[in-house]
C-alpha cells in the first residue's frame, strides 16, 4: 500500500488540500465533474452554490447505488445462467461413473 499524499483540489472557488493514496490527477478529474455537475445545476437556474453541491452530491450517489445494484443483479443473472449451462452438460455429458467397491 503506498503513503497517501496530499492533492490540492479547487471546488466552487475554494482550495481544499485532500490526504490520499490516488493520484493527483485521478482526483483533479473527479473534482473537474463535480464542478460541471454543479455548473450545469447553477446554469440551471439554482442561484445558491452550496445547495447545488449538494444536489450533484446526491444525483451522483444516487446513479452510484443504481450502478450497485444493476451490477448486483447482472451477477445474480449471470450466476444462474452459469448454473443452467451446467446443469445442462451434466445431463448432455455426465461424468464417470465412480469405480465399484469389491
Amino acid at each position: 500500500m503506498s503513503t497517501p499524499g496530499r492533492v490540492e483540489i479547487t471546488l466552487l472557488g475554494q482550495t481544499l488540500t485532500v490526504r490520499t493514496e490516488a493520484s493527483p490527477d485521478y482526483l483533479r478529474q473527479l473534482a473537474e465533474y463535480l464542478e460541471e455537475r454543479v455548473g450545469a445545476l447553477i446554469r440551471g437556474g439554482m442561484k445558491d452554490p452550496m445547495a447545488a453541491l449538494t444536489l450533484a452530491a446526491l444525483d451522483i450517489t444516487d446513479e452510484l447505488f443504481r450502478a450497485r445494484e444493476d451490477q448486483s443483479r447482472q451477477d445474480g443473472d449471470v450466476g444462474q445462467r452459469i448454473g443452467a449451462l451446467v446443469e445442462m452438460l451434466d445431463r448432455l455429458a455426465p461424468g464417470p461413473t465412480p469405480p465399484r467397491r469389491a
